[in-house]
């Protein structure tokens, strides 16, 4: 799919990939709608739009854990710029270190998977009477291997990589384009986190990260991202490693899963 002259939507747009992803669809000619749950974030990234395109984006506060917020934010991309074409569902949250609790599960499962499916929800209809959509879900590397450190963050990951290819086997043959981006290194407030926890396993979960492959800026990712969406592709890495790492996983999963450990206790370790 062409980005030039279509409307999209992207969530968790205030900063790190969303925001980079929302510039880099401005500058390819996209009508953009840039939500964040912190609307002032929102809206200190429409601010550095230059003043010849920034009548190309809007800033709108909303809460992808809340569903009327989420109608709401696909009733203000109508009114401001007409249906929506493309949904970047890239809110999301880190989770809970170790096992957690209830309300961090709940809170992580709503942003990180239920979140995507709200949305598909409210604009699949939408899409099959156009024949024509896109969803770009933001998973994680962690949904194709796993997270050392936060069970909540593996497992919603796990499930949003999941929901996306239920929407591409589901919609595909109707004219609904899905793509799945699966990073591993990001340089974002996500990604040190852990390193900030005060909590061992919280730093390993960084260290895991930051130690399996080069930390990308999220300009880099969200040039990939587009180019996948050019190219109508499902599966974005810009880790190309975590291909293998998943073949690998896929090939023996006793080995995998016993090097898994050996790399949590090193990293422990430290």
């Amino acid at each position: 799919m062409k980005v030039a002259g279509k409307t999209a939507v992207v969530t968790g747009g205030g900063g790190g990939i969303g925001a980079a992803i929302a510039l880099r669809l401005v500058e390819a000619d996209a009508r953009v709608v840039v939500a964040d749950l912190d609307r002032a974030a929102a809206e200190a990234v429409v601010g550095v739009i230059p003043e010849n395109l920034r009548g190309a984006a809007v800033a709108v506060g909303a809460d992808v854990s809340d569903e009327e917020q989420v109608r709401g934010l696909i009733e203000r991309t109508e009114a401001e710029f007409g249906p929506v074409d493309l949904y970047f569902a890239n809110a999301g949250v880190g989770g809970p270190v170790g096992l957690g609790d209830e309300p961090s599960w709940a809170t992580t499962i709503d942003v990180n998977v239920n979140a995507h499916v709200r949305a598909a929800r409210l604009l699949v209809p939408g899409w099959l009477e156009r024949g024509a959509g896109y969803f770009v879900s933001t998973a994680s590397a962690a949904g194709l291997l796993t997270q050392i450190g936060s069970a909540a963050y593996s497992v919603t990951k796990h499930a949003a990589v999941g929901f996306a290819e239920w929407m591409s086997v589901t919609y595909g043959d109707k004219g609904i384009r899905v793509s799945c981006l699966c990073p591993m290194g990001v340089e974002t407030k996500l990604l040190r986190a852990g390193e900030n926890s005060g909590d061992r396993l919280g730093e390993a979960a960084t260290r895991a990260v930051t130690s399996a492959g080069a930390v990308l800026a999220p300009e880099v990712v969200a040039d990939l991202v587009l180019e996948a969406v050019d190219d109508e592709r499902f599966l974005i890495l810009p880790h190309p490693e975590v291909l293998e790492m998943y073949r690998r996983k896929g090939a023996d999963y006793e080995k995998w899963l016993s090097g898994m450990r050996r790399y949590q206790a090193g990293l422990l370790a430290d």
